[in-house]
């Protein structure tokens, strides 16, 4: 309905389509993968990513590739089809963005839901960072990655922050967490 209203009314409206408008990655290819190459002094060595509209992960993951392959790109999304992590995407069972390219990622890194709750109320408690859970995901995933590696740099986006999830109860289950 809402690309007819755009396209009956194209001098009102602007029917964005971020799941299809080349704009999502392009942004990133040419801002935060030469940003996340400047800010790690060319160091950067995983790149992790969470998949939502996959701009991020395409776009910085795609510039990091071209300047160097030997950077690992790994998509972060939730462990099954039914989850609660707002803000990703199971891709295997998701409609998939027309600009995504599933040869991109090296590897894909699954997190449970509880995993990204757990680690979303722990960045608020320890590191007074408030995150939303689809960023819980992608430190849980970040820390889990670094258990698994002798040296290296890895980074990660916080998407989200969780000013709208505020009086959602996740707060205050996990155990008093």
């Amino acid at each position: 309905r809402a690309r007819e209203i755009v396209a009956q009314n194209p001098e009102r409206y602007y029917y964005a389509d971020q799941y299809n408008n080349p704009s999502s990655w392009h942004g990133h290819y040419h801002t935060t993968g030469p940003e996340i190459i400047n800010q790690t002094q060319n160091r950067v060595t995983h790149f992790l990513c969470g998949l939502g509209t996959s701009g991020t992960m395409m776009g910085a993951g795609s510039y990091l590739k071209e300047y160097d392959e030997t950077i690992q790109i790994i998509a972060i999304q939730p462990e099954g089809p039914f989850h609660g992590i707002e803000g990703l995407k199971h891709m295997d069972s998701s409609i998939k963005p027309g600009f995504y390219n599933e040869n991109l990622p090296d590897t894909h890194l699954p997190v449970r839901t509880e995993d990204a709750l757990d680690m979303t109320r722990r960045l608020a408690r320890e590191e007074g960072l408030l995150v939303g859970i689809s960023s819980g995901a992608a430190a849980f995933a970040a820390i889990e990655s670094a258990k698994l590696l002798k040296e290296g740099v890895i980074v990660t986006i916080f998407c989200d922050n969780g000013y709208k999830y505020l009086s959602d109860r996740f707060w205050t289950d996990g155990n008093n967490q």
